[in-house]
């Protein structure tokens, strides 16, 4: 299985891309190297976590996915500077099949 990650930085924990607090941005999720021939997604569930309590959290009021393109999307806003979030999409396919892929963001003021 090949990832394939744009804009993304990695340290020892793993993947992870920055975002202002005020950008308003959607993240994508590319299904398509995992699953078989004929499968499909089904169903797509967002979860967005931080380690430490947040007066001001990432937020998500949209999210889709597309069978067709085996991608799964979410738009995400907000969040508190220098905080870290995990942010995780698991599908369920048409076969039955579930599975949970994560990445994170940090936080970050990229105001000039």
């Amino acid at each position: 299985m090949t990832t394939t990650l744009s804009g993304f930085r990695t340290d020892r924990i793993g993947s992870y891309i920055d975002k202002d607090p005020e950008s308003y941005l959607d993240y994508s999720m590319d299904w398509s190297d995992w699953m078989e021939t004929g499968d499909a997604i089904g169903s797509s569930v967002w979860d967005i976590q931080t380690l430490t309590p947040d007066l001001s959290p990432l937020t998500t009021d949209a999210n889709t996915f597309n069978p067709a393109t085996s991608l799964a999307t979410i738009w995400i806003r907000g969040g508190s500077v220098s905080k870290n979030y995990t942010v995780t999409n698991t599908i369920t396919t048409t076969n039955g099949l579930v599975a949970a892929r994560y990445f994170r963001i940090f936080v970050q003021d990229r105001s000039a």
